[in-house]
């Protein structure tokens, strides 16, 4: 939801909707959909909005309610979905760890996607209150950002953290 919400105010519902899911795609006034088992149509917006529900159960297809008692609604296939299945065993390259430490380098290697703090503990198996101070100091050297979702604080690597990470797998 961050993504696209972050897409969505970067670069307007176009691009929002264009990696969305190869069967939908934005036009003025509406959005054009075409499930697996059905035509494609236009879902006429009016004015009155649109609820975009990830979710991991349509993938790969996606899904629509368009009855006029309830909102628009469209439900896609959500990002990350193949890491549900991984294992939490992130090994941080020796470089980063010397340079942030060996705790902070596994952080910012597991901040592949977003997470909280309590998702990182548990994947990195490690205190929660211990993470939260490391991400604190991640935070504070601009390697990684916050955002709220709900009742949930999720972490993600800024660009200089994605570049740290990044330039260590080039050597």
């Amino acid at each position: 939801m961050i993504h696209r919400a972050g897409t969505l105010g970067r670069a307007g519902w176009s691009a929002a909707m264009a990696d969305l899911h190869t069967g939908v795609r934005w036009r003025d006034g509406g959005i054009e959909w075409s499930s697996n088992s059905a035509t494609e149509q236009v879902i006429q917006l009016d004015g009155s909005g649109l609820l975009l529900i990830p979710s991991v159960f349509v993938w790969p297809g996606t899904a629509a309610h368009t009855s006029a008692a309830w909102p628009k609604t469209l439900i896609y296939p959500a990002r990350g979905v193949a890491a549900l299945w991984e294992h939490g065993d992130t090994v941080a390259p020796a470089a980063l760890e010397h340079l942030v430490g060996r705790t902070r380098a596994r952080i910012l290697a597991a901040l592949e996607t977003p997470a909280s703090t309590t998702q990182l503990a548990h994947t990195l198996h490690a205190a929660p209150g211990a993470v939260g101070d490391h991400l604190a100091v991640l935070r504070r050297a601009g390697l990684v950002h916050r955002a709220r979702a709900g009742r949930i604080v999720l972490y993600q690597r800024t660009a200089v953290g994605d570049a740290l990470v990044g330039s260590t797998r080039a050597w």
